[in-house]
C-alpha cells in the first residue's frame, strides 16, 4: 500500500503541495482555454435522472434516441463510429467510444476528445492521461480492471473548442445508453461540461466540489479535468481530496 507522501509525489503534489490551510488560498489565475474549468455560472438547483443538455436542443431526433436506447454494447460502438447527427463528423480523425472494464463500479465522464484522442480513438491519452491514471492508482483503480471512461462526446470538436449545445445533445443518447448498459455504482465526472450534462447544473466547478448528485439513481461526484490541474498544479491537492472522497463515498469494493 502506498504511502501518502508517495501518492503525493506520483501526483505531483510535491513540492508543490502546500498544507491545507494554505492550499485554500486562491491559485494564480491562469488564461481561459477550451476546457476551462470555473467559468462564472448563475447556480441553480440539482437536477435528477436526466442528461440536462439534451434538452438543449428540442428537435433531437427522438426516433434516433429510441433506437440508440436499445442497442447493445458492440452495436453501440459501431453506431458511434458511423454517426453523423452533427458537424462534428466532418473534422473528426476517429471517435472516441469509450475506454475500460464494461462492467466497471465507476463510470468516468470527460467532456471532448482532444487531438491524441481524435487520432488514436481512445479516451485520456498524453499527458492529460497519463495524469488521470496516476489519480486512479492513487485510490486503487485504473481502466484496466475498475473504471470505465467516456466522454460526453465522442468526436473531436476542432481546435479544441466547447463543445456546443447541438453537439451535446446529438450525444446525449449515447452517453445515456453507456451508463444504463454500464449500470455503475459511482458517476465521476471531470470538467465542466461534463459536470453540467450529468446534473443539469450549470455552478462552476468549484461550487460543486463536494456535493452529492445523483443521476437516475447513481450517485454522482464532481471534480476538476485533468488538462485544468496540468495549468493549475495546486488544485492536484483538491482533486486528491474528491477521489478519496468518491472512494469512501462508493459502497464499491477497490481491486
Amino acid at each position: 500500500m502506498p504511502t501518502r507522501d508517495e501518492v503525493l509525489e506520483e501526483l505531483g503534489l510535491q513540492p508543490v503541495f502546500l498544507p491545507k490551510k494554505a492550499a485554500t488560498k486562491s491559485a494564480p489565475k491562469v488564461q481561459k482555454a477550451a476546457q476551462s474549468e470555473d467559468l462564472a455560472a448563475k447556480p441553480r438547483s440539482t437536477q435528477k435522472g436526466a442528461i440536462a443538455v439534451a434538452s438543449a436542443n428540442p428537435a433531437v431526433d427522438d426516433a434516433r434516441a429510441k433506437r440508440i436506447s436499445s442497442l447493445s454494447w458492440d452495436e453501440l460502438v459501431a453506431d458511434i463510429a458511423q454517426c453523423t447527427a452533427c458537424k462534428l463528423c466532418a473534422t473528426r480523425g476517429k471517435t472516441v467510444p469509450g475506454e475500460g472494464a464494461r462492467d466497471a463500479s465507476w463510470m468516468l465522464v470527460g467532456e471532448a476528445p482532444g487531438a491524441d484522442e481524435d487520432a488514436s480513438g481512445q479516451p485520456f491519452v498524453g499527458r492529460s492521461g497519463k495524469l488521470l491514471d496516476s489519480m486512479f492508482r492513487s485510490v486503487g483503480r485504473s481502466r484496466e480492471t475498475n473504471v470505465l471512461i467516456v466522454n460526453t462526446l465522442k468526436c473531436r470538436p476542432p481546435e479544441n473548442r466547447n463543445p456546443e449545445p447541438d453537439e451535446l445533445a446529438a450525444c446525449a443518447p449515447y452517453l445515456k445508453r453507456q451508463i444504463a448498459l454500464a449500470k455503475p455504482k459511482l458517476l465521476l465526472t471531470v470538467g465542466k461540461f461534463a459536470a453540467m450534462t450529468i446534473t443539469g447544473s450549470d455552478e462552476a466547478i468549484g461550487a460543486m466540489r463536494g456535493k452529492s448528485y445523483v443521476y437516475e439513481g447513481i450517485p454522482v461526484r464532481v471534480t476538476y479535468h485533468p488538462s485544468y490541474l496540468l495549468r493549475s498544479p495546486l488544485e492536484k491537492a483538491k482533486a486528491w481530496d474528491d477521489l478519496l472522497a468518491a472512494k469512501k463515498f462508493s459502497d464499491a469494493p477497490l481491486g
